[in-house]
């Protein structure tokens, strides 16, 4: 399942997406390469230091991989959300990854060994099924070579 969000930009308003996220858009939109300022977000992140950075004025679509909830994050808010699916956020979220802690969360806890951070004030969109996931999940269930 993929979600198209289509975003009402006004002048100067931005909006940070996951690379590959951008779908279409009016003339007056500018679309940009965005890097990631933070060396942790880009060395361990899973879509690396490149985002992508969509400018208005103009309507524009995003998509994003299955389900997507919105949230408002409020001044100092933190959500700490598996990698790869955070798939948009305003330019006033605070964005970083960090490592888990603790052995037995690494050697048993199933999610990886990185988690993303929000900080607020801002809205961030949150996807359920990054491809790279849903790719994954359905790997047992391909037939092999050898069968």
């Amino acid at each position: 399942m993929v979600s198209i969000i289509p975003l009402a930009l006004s002048a100067g308003q931005s909006i940070i997406c996951q690379k590959k996220a951008f779908l279409c858009a009016e003339r007056t939109v500018k679309l940009e390469v965005f890097f990631r300022n933070k060396l942790g977000a880009g060395l361990f992140g899973e879509e690396g230091f490149i985002l992508e950075k969509v400018t208005g004025p103009g309507l524009c679509f995003i998509e994003m991989d299955g389900e997507v909830v919105e949230y408002d994050l409020e001044p100092g808010e933190i959500f700490k959300v598996d990698t790869g699916h955070v798939a948009m956020f305003e330019p006033t979220v605070d964005f970083d990854i960090e490592m888990i802690k603790g052995f037995t969360n690494i050697l048993f806890g199933g999610e990886g060994l990185f988690l993303s951070t929000l900080r607020g004030p801002g809205r961030v969109w949150l996807q359920s099924m990054p491809v790279q996931n849903l790719a994954g999940r359905l790997m047992p269930y391909l037939p092999s070579s050898s069968s």
